[in-house]
């Protein structure tokens, strides 16, 4: 791949489009562009356009979304399903306007049904219903998998849907009211730790089980895709093994150093009972991650720890 090639990362300042461009600066690529929210509304099609046909980028990567954990997608349907249906469908109707060769289209395991046969396989896609919590985004995201997949037929072009299991890792969302399960854990624990090991409530029962990638490794991911022309249309991104979130909870509690209690408020949803990958066709290729769970958490503490000053900016705003 020409190391020249102008790069689009939507969503560039985020936790993933972050370690993208970082991954890809490690590589040699330097033709790298992004925009900021203030900059650019990607929810606005004109302006998008505009962008597009401006910076004329040979890959655009869509690492730009709506995101959040049970709570926020519970409060806020709507938002999760508009605001991500606005963002990735401009960005793609964009790309094919300004015959934009490769797009890459970033997704959730969320995409497939709630009581699919696991692990799950990109084939599972559409066969059932989804999980009630997160259906809203669920459905933008298909909607986006599916439109690139529409215009791989109709005008043969490299458009691919990389969907990645749980994410987590440096530049990740700590606010409790809309962060994903285990960077809200990294600071329930910090937090209580800080205060004489004070027993920390979680959600659910801890049963449910679930994978989780860091988020270098989906970077990485990112640049295989983009170094190789992918034959299908939609792939896999994990680790292809899981743990209960109990289990995650005291791997955690153990990195972080907290000895208190764990209590488990079962009056609160659990979510989807499992979700483990079936990452076999991006094995297949040649791709596989290479950072195990302790490794990364203990990286995304120290993350944490060494920004927490500007975590507690956030913490105050709350």
């Amino acid at each position: 791949m020409n190391k020249d090639i102008k790069i689009y990362i939507a969503g560039h300042k985020g936790m993933v489009g972050s370690a993208i461009w970082r991954a890809l600066t490690a590589k040699g690529y330097e033709n790298l562009i992004g925009s900021t929210s203030k900059d650019l509304d990607l929810r606005e099609q004109q302006a998008v356009r505009d962008f597009i046909a401006k910076e004329k980028p040979d890959v655009i990567i869509d690492a730009a979304a709506k995101v959040g954990g049970i709570l926020a997608n519970n409060n806020f349907p709507y938002q999760f399903l508009m605001e991500n249906l606005l963002i990735q469908n401009n960005l793609i109707d964009a790309a094919l306007q300004n015959n934009v060769d490769k797009f890459l289209f970033l997704g959730s395991s969320c995409i497939y049904p709630k009581f699919a046969p696991q692990p799950l396989k990109e084939d599972y896609l559409l066969t059932d219903t989804l999980e009630p919590t997160n259906e809203w985004y669920a459905i933008a995201k298909i909607t986006g998998v599916k439109a690139c997949q529409a215009i791989r037929k109709q005008f043969n072009k490299d458009y691919v849907s990389l969907m990645p299991t749980n994410l987590y890792g440096t530049h990740d969302n700590f606010d409790l009211n809309s962060s994903h399960v285990l960077p809200a854990m990294i600071r329930k624990f910090h937090e209580a730790k800080q205060n004489n090991n004070a027993p920390v409530t979680l959600w659910g029962s801890g049963t449910p089980m679930r994978e989780f990638l860091f988020v270098d490794d989906m970077a990485s991911a990112v640049v295989f895709a983009i170094e190789n022309k992918l034959p299908d249309f939609l792939y896999n991104v994990g680790v292809g093994h899981d743990l209960t979130i109990k289990q995650l909870a005291e791997t955690i509690a153990k990195i972080v150093g907290h000895t208190g209690e764990i209590v488990w408020d079962d009056t609160k949803p659990d979510g989807t009972p499992r979700k483990l990958m079936d990452v076999s066709k991006m094995h297949e290729l040649g791709w596989k991650h290479e950072v195990e769970l302790e490794e990364g958490i203990e990286k995304t503490y120290k993350w944490f720890l060494d920004n927490i000053e500007n975590v507690k900016k956030i913490i105050l705003t709350e």
